[in-house]
């Protein structure tokens, strides 16, 4: 890869410019600095101390990639609300209305968006006093009357600062996915629900199969202790919210110009109200409470002190948090590595992993990796003195689509993998377990992990079409290989080159988006009585558990609940 002339003037000035704001000097005896709000929930499946309490803003995944089959295009995906059950009715995982869900593009690395869009979700419910269902027939449609809940969203968009603009009011979500009797082909409804609007812009907002796959026992002392405890897909079968996003290139890149500018950095956030009132008014102003860019960082990276404080605060404060910047540069994950399994840990401090993660790989940061890949100082009208070190998840928009994706990214010689942007089917996991343990300095994997967590691929394939992400789940998770109604695997029609897939050996799984396997369920009068008692007797319980524990909405720092 080439370096831009204009992204190449005066290295050495630039390289003590980013030294100087990572504050390295200051690691040994700086104290937290202070982030922003004084409270947050978190992101990235629960990692965060207040995030159980309020699911609906968790933010899970983030994925950025340039589209597969639609060239000039760059496709964002964000999800939230980790681990949903599908059986989870009768309420199951609406979006929640009195937040506001974001993704943000900086494009000229100062840390600050540049281009920002925003959703904002609506009810529309049908069953009043009348009824607790969801649903009270089988619905084939989005506006199919027995769809007693509903959601709708408007999108909104910013540029360069500019105020927001409204590009799609009232588009449907795509519903929770109750089970075969219920919504008997749910392709259709995820079909519905894919709008393209003006400008070419592709959108997407529902239920979705949770597209992360790894084995979370890595956190029983490093799986196990002797990597006894791997090969478990932990969400395999759980569903999230997905919020899909498709545009051209010179929406996000600097002064649309991707050939001059292709670097482009990405972060979700999610916002709510400081003061909630149940069943009233909103009121203090809007607060982050969520935030994600690079996968895991908040899980594996942030101390648990600075983990809430983490998600309140915005990208540009990163390079001023000493406590922050030093986990990246003393990470203590290869320290763990290195007394259990005997694995020595790389020299500190890691200014790989600083490149990784706070400026982008390039050779203009003065690290170890000798590169120039998804910096945004590497685009030609960026100014060097406004470079803004900072947690963001950077993609290259000029990498060519690989015609055989590998699933180590660019660890395994695919440049358009991950951490170069994510991919649905990157295994961030064992790309980030090597790099920890020093492949990024060397450019070879490390054998003795070599098999990372076990988990290579995802438990569903994903569709070679927007919004790519595998349908959602549809019967319990302990039951999911056992009956049928689970979203099965798509059949490749395409040789896979085209869907954005990779199997466990890094060959594509692209699939085509389509119908799953039609099941058949009782349905009709008889059917419906038995779907009501069996929801009458889960209401109930839930209610007696309520009784038993005296169960209330518990408040947050930020999240004051007033009981009316």
């Amino acid at each position: 890869m080439t370096v831009n002339p204009a992204s190449a003037r005066a290295p050495g000035t630039r390289r003590r410019r980013i030294l100087a704001a990572l504050g390295v000097a200051a690691l040994l005896t700086g104290s937290l600095y202070s982030l922003g709000p004084g409270s947050a929930t978190a992101s990235s499946h629960r990692e965060a101390p207040l995030v159980a309490a309020d699911p609906a803003i968790d933010n899970t995944d983030l994925y950025a990639f340039v589209s597969p089959d639609r060239p000039g295009y760059v496709t964002f995906v964000a999800n939230w609300q980790p681990f949903e059950e599908p059986n989870g009715g009768p309420n199951f995982y609406p979006f929640a209305t009195d937040a506001t869900y974001h993704i943000k593009v900086d494009n000229d690395g100062d840390a600050k968006p540049d281009a920002e869009f925003r959703w904002k979700f609506r009810n529309i419910d049908n069953r009043r006093g009348s009824t607790f269902l969801y649903n009270n027939g089988p619905v084939t449609s989005l506006d199919d009357e027995n769809l007693l809940f509903k959601q709708t969203y408007t999108l909104e968009s910013s540029f360069d600062g500019e105020p927001f603009k409204t590009r799609v009011q009232d588009a449907p979500v795509a519903p929770s996915r109750v089970g075969a009797a219920s919504m008997p082909d749910y392709a259709t409804l995820r079909d519905q629900a894919t709008r393209t609007l003006p400008g070419g812009w592709n959108i997407f907002a529902g239920q979705a199969d949770d597209p992360f796959f790894l084995d979370l026992r890595v956190f029983d002392l490093l799986y196990g202790g002797d990597l006894s405890e791997t090969g478990q897909d932990t969400v395999a079968g759980y569903n999230v919210n997905t919020i899909a996003l498709q545009v051209p290139f010179k929406d996000v890149a600097l002064n649309g110009d991707a050939g001059r500018n292709p670097v482009i950095g990405v972060w979700s956030t999610t916002e709510r109200n400081r003061v909630r009132i149940t069943g009233g008014e909103q009121s203090g102003g809007k607060v982050q409470v969520s935030r994600l860019g690079n996968p895991l960082i908040n899980e594996v990276i942030v101390p648990a002190a600075l983990k809430d404080a983490f998600n309140a605060s915005p990208p540009r404060l990163d390079a001023k948090t000493p406590a922050l910047v030093k986990r990246v540069l003393e990470p203590e994950v290869p320290k763990l590595i290195e007394s259990i399994y005997k694995i020595p840990a790389p020299r500190t401090p890691r200014n790989d992993l600083a490149e990784i993660f706070l400026t982008g790989i390039t050779t203009k940061a003065g690290g170890p990796i000798k590169a120039d890949l998804n910096s945004q100082l590497n685009n030609a009208d960026v100014r060097a003195s406004r470079f803004t070190p900072a947690e963001e998840l950077r993609l290259n928009l000029t990498v060519p689509v690989a015609d055989q994706p590998n699933r180590l990214g660019v660890l395994g010689g695919d440049l358009q993998g991950f951490p170069n942007g994510r991919r649905l089917a990157d295994d961030v996991v064992d790309v980030e377990l090597q790099a920890l343990v020093g492949a990024a300095q060397t450019g070879k994997l490390v054998d003795a992990l070599a098999t990372g967590d076990g988990v290579d691929a995802n438990d569903q394939s994903f569709t070679a079409e927007f919004p790519y992400v595998a349908l959602p789940n549809g019967v319990a998770v302990n039951t999911a290989n056992k009956q049928p109604g689970a979203a099965a695997p798509l059949p490749s029609t395409d040789g896979g080159k085209t869907g954005a897939g990779v199997d466990a050996d890094g060959a594509s799984t692209a699939r085509t988006a389509g119908a799953t396997v039609p099941v058949a369920y009782a349905t009709g009068a008889s059917g419906l009585a038995v779907l009501i008692v069996v929801a009458g007797l889960f209401l109930l319980l839930r209610r007696r558990r309520g009784r038993a524990t005296g169960a209330t909405r518990g408040s947050t720092d930020y999240d004051r609940t007033i009981q009316l």
